[in-house]
């Protein structure tokens, strides 16, 4: 294991707009979307703004799903960011994908705590100082 954590940043566009500024469905599909990856859900947060878009968070017990809706441009933001292995990101995010109509999409994939990287530095500090 070289990090600890799987971030995916998820840029949907061309979804169906009547999907993205609806708060109970949306919800709904990210609630879904943790139960096929495996993770935990421990908290779900869901605001309705006015006069559109949605904002939520599904706090799992391995870090969160995130959306962030713009309706009026067909445009959601996902964060999908889970620790450890054993969760499936690829099975949440073709299911969130297939449920709001999505046309298209970007994937940016980050490997957060990189651990090996604090003692990397702390060889490349000592070994400066002569302590190694």
């Amino acid at each position: 294991m070289d990090y600890l954590g799987n971030h995916l940043l998820v840029e949907l566009y061309e979804c169906d707009s009547l999907k993205l500024n609806d708060q109970n469905l949306l919800e709904k599909i990210l609630r879904e979307a943790v139960r096929i990856s495996g993770a935990t859900a421990l908290k779900a947060s869901f605001h309705q703004f006015a006069p559109q878009g949605v904002s939520g968070v599904i706090v799992i017990a391995e870090s969160h799903f995130t959306i962030h809706t713009w309706p009026e441009y067909g445009y959601a933001a996902l964060d999908i960011f889970t620790c450890g292995y054993s969760i499936n990101n690829q099975k949440a995010l073709d299911y969130i994908e297939k449920e709001l109509d999505v046309k298209t999409l970007s994937v940016t994939e980050i490997k957060r705590g990189n651990i090996h990287f604090p003692l990397k530095i702390a060889k490349k500090i000592s070994s400066e100082v002569g302590v190694l």
